[in-house]
């Protein structure tokens, strides 16, 4: 496997982590804080670094079903990541996150999630 694959899966399994700690914090609490703005902001940041590096180190076209579904994970962490920024920003780190807000936090987290798993499915499986 080239390097810059194997740095992507590191990359990305830490955004999995970042992420992990941001919405779990959230659904927890039911509020949006700086902490959990920094975690979701770092597994975006690590997501969107992580799919750079697989596209780089890819032999294949990077409009893939596997590329496919790996930006649809990327999106639904950009609009998480926009969705909290906006409510806190209008709200502050007090208010209690509106139920849509808390279940699309849910959603999204659940969709990557399942990204993430059927990215490493195809990998292994290959």
């Amino acid at each position: 496997m080239k390097t810059i694959l194997i740095i992507g899966s590191i990359v990305v399994t830490s955004a999995l982590i970042a992420y992990t700690i941001g919405i779990f914090t959230e659904q927890r609490i039911k509020r949006i804080t700086p902490f959990i703005l920094f975690f979701l902001s770092l597994g975006l940041l690590l997501d969107s670094t992580a799919t750079v590096c697989m596209i780089i180190g890819s032999s294949n076209s990077p409009f893939t079903f596997h590329g496919f579904i790996g930006y649809s994970g990327l999106l639904a962490m950009i609009i998480e990541n926009y969705l909290a920024y906006k409510f806190y920003f209008a709200n502050g780190s007090t208010a209690q996150v509106p139920k849509g807000l808390h279940l699309y936090s849910r959603f999204a987290f659940v969709f990557w999630v399942l990204v993430y798993i059927t990215g490493a499915l195809l990998v292994a499986l290959k």
